[in-house]
């Protein structure tokens, strides 16, 4: 590893162990001086991101993903709101998991602890930059960011001004790092650092995201790809179907939790499958479907099309001829992060929830709920897909391990 690599690592690694012992008021009120700093260096800030949008406009990319890169002051005045929320919520550590008084009278507890040093890989928007600092230092953590190249100068002049805005707090400066470099080597020396970083967390798309878990040696908490599925049931209320799709692929489709696909039972399909592609095609929405979709307008799918996270106004169909077969078919295709059920049966839908294996599943909802914030954690890190440490929506708690303490009074052990 580079010299310059090691000494922020280092110092994220130092400035964890001072971090992890502080109390709530500290790290709340260092979240409140950091945003405020955030907005009075907005002239600084957007100075530092007028450089990475003119490259990127150079470099051909897309208004869409230029908006994404954009800060104005409107936009920081956002992300330090963001930051003055964080400072609201509930510190997880500390808190007791379990605990209980064992019959020879040793007191037991399990607490929650930080997790030590988070590393943080993303793509796009510099104002995760803000939220992931924000979120690891109100849990405890130290941070260490690999922010996009293509937001460089944006997330460099942000790492800046909440750097300086901690000095001025108990919270070490340390504790809030940019991994240095602008290629691939210094993303690799963030994977290899095991020892000195303790998790991973990637945010982007499943590239970046399968990258990482292959080649990573530090553990990874798998987060983001969302193929979702909405599976209309023989006994749904077929308007109430059509309101949850809708909802589900148009109102955001660019995110995690919209749907991907869509699974109708053979029973209602003569109905539902015309009332579904006049609805989707009149939100331009261009549906991918089998046979059954196909005689109705819709492109002939692939099977490539039914594995597809398409964050965008596309939408993989079939019809299928039982429960069973929608939850088969989601076993093969799906990225275990929501399915959703429209069903007015009971025993079909607890049989759905019982054998459908993804971080959410939702009855008679939108996948557009798996959030954080709609979950009311009051802000995410991300939405993990994995099984281990934690799966579904991560707030504060997610960002924390547990610590056992036991206390006697002169005990041993016979």
């Amino acid at each position: 590893m580079s010299e310059e690599f090691l000494k922020v690592a280092h110092a994220a690694r130092d400035a964890a162990a001072e971090l992890a012992p502080l109390p709530r008021a500290p790290k709340d009120r260092a979240l409140r001086v950091m945003a405020d700093a955030l907005v009075a260096a907005t002239e600084t800030i957007v100075e530092a991101n007028a450089l990475d949008v003119a490259k990127a406009r150079e470099s051909g990319t897309s208004e869409a993903m230029i908006d994404r890169l954009r800060l104005d002051a409107g936009r920081i005045e956002a992300i330090a709101e963001a930051v003055r929320q964080i400072a609201d919520l509930p510190d997880p550590v500390g808190e007791v998991a379990r605990g209980s008084t064992l019959p020879n009278g040793l007191e037991l507890r399990q607490v929650r602890v930080p997790l030590g040093v988070i590393g943080i890989i993303y793509e796009g928007r510099p104002n995760v930059t803000v939220d992931a600092a924000a979120l690891c230092l109100k849990s405890g953590n130290a941070v260490m960011l690999r922010g996009s190249s293509s937001a460089y100068e944006s997330n460099t002049a942000l790492v800046k001004v909440m750097q300086e805005a901690l000095e001025d707090t108990e919270v070490p400066s340390g504790a809030v790092q940019l991994v240095p470099g602008l290629t691939r080597d210094s993303v690799k020396e963030l994977m290899r650092a095991r020892g000195l970083v303790d998790v991973l967390i990637p945010r982007g798309g499943a590239s970046l995201i399968n990258s990482v878990v292959e080649e990573s040696t530090v553990p990874v908490i798998e987060t983001g790809v969302g193929n979702c599925h909405v599976y209309v049931d023989a006994e749904a209320d077929l308007d109430l179907a059509l309101t949850i799709l809708l909802n589900a692929k148009v109102q955001r489709p660019s995110v995690c939790n919209a749907a991907e696909t869509l699974l109708v039972h053979a029973d209602v399909a003569g109905t539902f499958v015309p009332l579904a592609m006049a609805a989707l095609a009149g939100a331009g929405v261009t549906v991918h479907g089998d046979p059954a979709f196909v005689a109705q307008g819709a492109v002939e799918a692939t099977d490539d099309d039914y594995y597809a996270e398409y964050l965008s106004l596309d939408i993989a169909a079939k019809v299928v001829g039982s429960l069973d077969e929608a939850v088969a078919h989601i076993r093969k295709y799906g990225s275990a992060h929501t399915e959703a059920i429209v069903t007015r049966s009971q025993g079909a839908a607890r049989r759905f929830v019982a054998l459908v294996d993804s971080a959410a599943v939702a009855v008679n909802a939108s996948t557009r709920f798996t959030d954080g914030g709609e979950f009311g954690f009051g802000a995410e890190i991300g939405i993990s897909t994995q099984k281990l440490h934690a799966r579904g929506p991560m707030g504060l708690p997610e960002l924390t391990s547990t610590k056992w303490i036991y206390t006697g009074d002169g005990h041993i052990r016979s």
